[in-house]
């Protein structure tokens, strides 16, 4: 598989929870996410367009609150959990980082964010957004992508960046990235 380049921009001014549209990189439309406000156990549904008729994909929390919380990514089209994604509790209090998990729930990778430890907990301190950059990687470490975010303080935006030979289905690299602006950019 080549690698395939995608952008998920937030708006962070909406009311009664959070949209955010999916672009190519051609800057085509590539899904749509509307996002409920209040709902303790998380269901994120990505369509292909506004107008959510045709559900793409679907991200479920397995509980509600969690510090640790699971979220298995299901192909809508077939109805098949096609992997996970696991926060890591404590860790992700001082820096970001997130299990990838395959079909049976087995690690095959993780998401972190990429900066230091002291530079994650100024970010967590400071009264303004900080870009941050997540990296996700196999077990064995080998780079599979990036996700970069932007600073502008009405429209949050997250590059991501599948690398050539992306191994897992590629729903879950969209996962991962409407995860990421849509759980980690809640706490800005």
């Amino acid at each position: 598989m080549a690698a395939i380049e995608f952008t998920i921009r937030r708006k962070i001014i909406t009311f009664f929870g959070a949209k955010f549209h999916l672009y190519n990189a051609d800057g085509s439309l590539l899904g749509f996410v509307k996002q409920k406000a209040f709902k303790l156990k998380e269901d994120i549904r990505v369509f292909t367009d506004e107008t959510t008729s045709e559900e793409r994909l679907l991200i479920r929390a397995r509980s509600a609150i969690d510090f640790s919380a699971a979220y298995d990514v299901i192909d809508s089209s077939s109805g098949e959990k096609v992997g996970a994604l696991r926060r890591k509790g404590l860790t992700s209090m001082v820096r970001d980082e997130w299990m990838i998990l395959d079909e049976q729930d087995g690690e095959v990778g993780s998401v972190r964010e990429s900066s230091s430890i002291i530079w994650s907990l100024v970010k967590r301190a400071a009264p303004i957004g900080i870009p941050q950059k997540y990296i996700m990687h196999d077990t064995s470490k080998n780079e599979l992508a990036t996700f970069k975010q932007n600073f502008n303080p009405f429209v949050q935006k997250l590059a991501v960046k599948l690398h050539d030979g992306f191994p897992l289905h590629p729903l879950m690299g969209l996962a991962t990235g409407v995860l990421l602006i849509a759980i980690e950019g809640r706490q800005e």
